[in-house]
């Protein structure tokens, strides 16, 4: 009998395994897990398993401030929901690859609905070398810490321009800086300034030995259209692969074609789609 429970550390080997299986859609997850294990605490939320009529470990859900299905096929999609709707929300989206995170909020919907908003497909690509048509701009580096503080506006600005809502409301953004201070102290921020103020700005969010997963693109509105995204990935790309994984990832929303074509000039091609829920 198919059974679901929150994992524990016992479970950690049995869950990188079920992550393992594919490196790339479940970098976000897989990261968190490798750096904190299996303990709600450290993680940031419950691990839910999914454990087929064998007893054997098959799907997860990550269940913190993102419910993300990993592996589940349509009976652990099910059970997880089940588990939801008795939870109640307290994620503030489901993300993941389209077809277990479109079954899920169909599930979900009737009680968890209306959502703020639904991205039915972000394509999910990939680069494994770095692109020899765009040359990386030299200019692109990583932000140092004494340069938080210039960095955030961009920070606040993309994500208001890509969520919908900013970063700052609710906590007065300690949160988000302290995530956005995470990233610089780690060296994985990277921008390009131009008189004291961010032009571009990428960072390298999720990491593993196996993959690793870019994220907040931006490039100032009064700049864009000249390349600069074109080179900074590059330079960003080039960066990852040779210090962090063989893999560089990153998820994209279908409806943002400039985007999609400089990610597809600096050589990522589409391996799958995401989908995700903004409440």
């Amino acid at each position: 009998m198919s059974t679901t429970r929150v994992l524990e550390a016992a479970d950690l080997e049995d869950a990188l395994d079920v992550l393992d299986r594919d490196p790339v859609a479940n970098a976000f997850v897989a990261a968190r897990v490798q750096v904190a294990g299996l303990d709600p605490w450290r993680l940031g939320g419950e691990m839910w398993g999914w454990y087929d009529d064998a007893g054997l470990l098959e799907a997860l859900c990550y269940a913190g401030a993102n419910l993300v299905p990993v592996c589940a096929g349509p009976e652990a999609v099910r059970a997880f929901a089940d588990r939801a709707r008795r939870q109640g929300r307290r994620c503030s989206s489901i993300v993941g690859p389209v077809e277990p995170t479109s079954e899920l909020w169909s599930l979900l919907e009737p009680g968890w609905g209306p959502a703020r908003e639904i991205r039915a497909c972000q394509p999910l690509m990939t680069a494994t070398e770095p692109c020899a048509d765009i040359l990386p701009d030299p200019r692109v580096r990583r932000v140092r810490r004494d340069e938080i503080e210039l960095l955030m506006p961009a920070c606040v600005a993309m994500f208001t321009e890509e969520v919908g809502v900013s970063p700052m409301s609710g906590d007065g953004g300690l949160l988000y800086r302290a995530r956005v201070a995470e990233l610089v102290t780690g060296g994985r921020a990277f921008a390009r300034f131009e008189d004291g103020r961010v032009v571009f700005k990428a960072e390298i969010g999720a990491v593993t030995d196996r993959a690793c997963q870019i994220q907040g693109v931006w490039v100032a509105p009064d700049r864009r259209g000249q390349g600069l995204s074109e080179t900074g990935m590059a330079a960003v790309v080039q960066y990852a692969l040779q210090e962090v994984a063989p893999v560089v990832s990153l998820y994209v929303n279908d409806f943002n074609r400039p985007a999609r074509a400089a990610y597809h000039r600096v050589g990522f091609r589409e391996v799958g789609a995401f989908m995700s829920v903004l409440f």
